[in-house]
């Protein structure tokens, strides 16, 4: 058995805006195993800035994983714990080199065409005239649930964004979530919150910056409308530790991306945790390429969730690697009868 890796710059079509700051390009790793006249691929999809492996030697811990594939996955995922998105890649690269078809992890409906994954539509930061012009693109291409990015342009403007939403459109016709990335100030935290409850929200993401505990916990007990923590559960990689997280702050929901939560093995783990509360969950992709996103949106799949997920990224790259994956009408979609253009 031998494997390799290959980094891969993804080039955004247009500067994507957070509250982080413009994203032009995103890093990305290929991990390729061989053994028995097999290949399987797997994407390491690294989050600069925001990956808790987001560390100078990075491509080092690749080439140890390669030198040491021999160790087999179960080993070398369980060393990789404060690597999250290699671990991601070593799921998903030894799924693809036990599997008939390595682009095919999870045999399914999802894969034959005959089940789709419901999607959110997702609006970036910009100006008010860039972002209302999102919405009506989203909503004219017949997505049901959109999300928003808040937190780096005028909060009153914002408001407006979402008042012109309701206007337009009931929270029976169109379920509206919104993501502030810890823009908010603990201090305003609460007002803001109260006033965004007036336009009938799905729920916010990540009201106030990760690492609060305390203030997270005495927000999610007395908010006016239901808190996803995100950003809050990336580098907690411990069993214990990931229940403190979750039964200190009792949040209404946690968002998962398996690229930052230690791979499928971590989001089973959250998932286990959130379940045995009633708390809900849905899944969300990290700006990986199609090969990244397409192991996230069979894996979830596979869980069987009803919910809308957050797997709408795949056609945000000018060099993206072309898949049979499609989003029509608000639904991720498979097309078997394409191929995937990927020399392994």
């Amino acid at each position: 058995m031998q494997a390799s890796y290959k980094k891969h710059v993804l080039q955004f079509k247009q500067a994507s805006g957070t509250s982080r700051g413009v994203l032009k390009t995103k890093d990305t790793y290929f991990l390729v195993i061989e053994a028995n006249g097999r290949k399987g691929i797997g994407e390491c999809g690294l989050f600069r800035g925001l990956s808790s492996d987001d560390k100078p030697d990075y491509e080092d811990r690749l080439q140890w994983v390669c030198e040491n594939i021999s160790l087999g996955k179960d080993f070398l995922v369980n060393k990789l714990q404060t690597f999250p998105s290699i671990q991601f890649g070593l799921e998903q690269a030894f799924l693809s080199l036990n599997s008939e078809n390595p682009f095919e992890l999870y045999p399914s409906k999802f894969l034959r065409g005959e089940q789709d994954i419901a999607i959110n539509g997702l609006i970036w930061m910009g100006d008010k005239s860039f972002m209302k012009e999102q919405i009506i693109t989203k909503i004219n291409a017949g997505f049901k649930t959109i999300k928003l990015k808040i937190g780096a342009i005028d909060f009153e403007t914002e408001l407006e964004l979402l008042k012109f939403i309701r206007s337009q459109f009931s929270s029976q016709e169109i379920e509206l979530r919104v993501d502030a990335n810890g823009a908010f100030e603990p201090s305003k935290a609460l007002e803001k919150l109260k006033r965004l409850s007036d336009f009938e929200l799905h729920s916010i993401e990540q009201p106030i910056r990760q690492g609060q505990l305390n203030i997270m916990a005495k927000l999610c007990s007395e908010t006016p409308l239901p808190i996803a923590l995100d950003e809050e559960l990336i580098g907690i990689v411990k069993e214990d530790d990931r229940k403190i997280v979750i039964e200190t702050i009792m949040p209404q929901y946690i968002i998962l991306k398996p690229s930052l939560v230690g791979g499928f093995q971590g989001t089973k783990s959250w998932i286990e945790l959130a379940n045995a509360r009633d708390i809900g969950w849905w899944i969300t992709s990290a700006l990986e390429s199609n090969i990244g996103l397409n192991a996230i949106a069979q894996f979830t799949h596979d869980l069987q969730t009803k919910m809308p997920q957050g797997l709408g990224t795949g056609n945000l790259f000018t060099n993206n690697i072309e898949s049979p994956l499609f989003v029509e009408n608000g639904f991720l979609k498979y097309n078997s009868q394409l191929n995937w253009n990927f020399k392994l």
